[in-house]
């Protein structure tokens, strides 16, 4: 389970849209200088994700904007998901290239760029599919674990 704190940026009838902040632990790898997510911790640095969250066992109206929250989302559904949007693409653009050139006369060298470029395209819509498919399916939602630092209510002075 990945747990992650984050502010309430708002409130929805059926979820909350809570602000993180990307944190990166590059400064202690071994790998940072041949690493894709260190290359995109400096670019972006301080950058802030929006994320829907599910309210889990709680009401959405136990929230208000600028509480602090933490949030959780199962490991095995980031490392899915990590395999669908890196793998899929990729066998897709190698089934297109092979498909191109076996399947139609002509120029092996252009028609295997073409089928590539054709089926690299077919595995980003697969993925887009796929998320708009599995986008209510709550087990792979992140999900509200506890209100951190609630806001407080105004004091009215009588």
């Amino acid at each position: 389970m990945l747990i992650e704190t984050g502010r309430v940026v708002a409130v929805d009838p059926d979820g909350l849209w809570v602000e993180t902040i990307r944190q990166s632990t590059c400064g202690t790898c071994a790998a940072q200088k041949g690493c894709g997510h260190a290359l995109l911790n400096r670019i972006s640095d301080g950058k802030r994700g929006y994320i829907r969250v599910l309210p889990g066992d709680r009401e959405t109206g136990e929230c208000r904007i600028d509480d602090q929250v933490r949030i959780s989302i199962p490991a095995e559904v980031i490392l899915r998901g990590s395999l669908v949007v890196y793998i899929l693409p990729l066998a897709c653009m190698l089934a297109g290239a092979a498909a191109a050139v076996g399947l139609v006369p002509g120029s092996q060298d252009v028609l295997a760029a073409l089928g590539a470029a054709l089926g690299f395209g077919v595995g980003f819509a697969l993925v887009r599919w796929h998320a708009w498919r599995h986008r209510d399916d709550r087990s792979l939602q992140p999900t509200l674990v506890e209100i951190l630092c609630p806001l407080k209510a105004p004091v009215t002075v009588a």
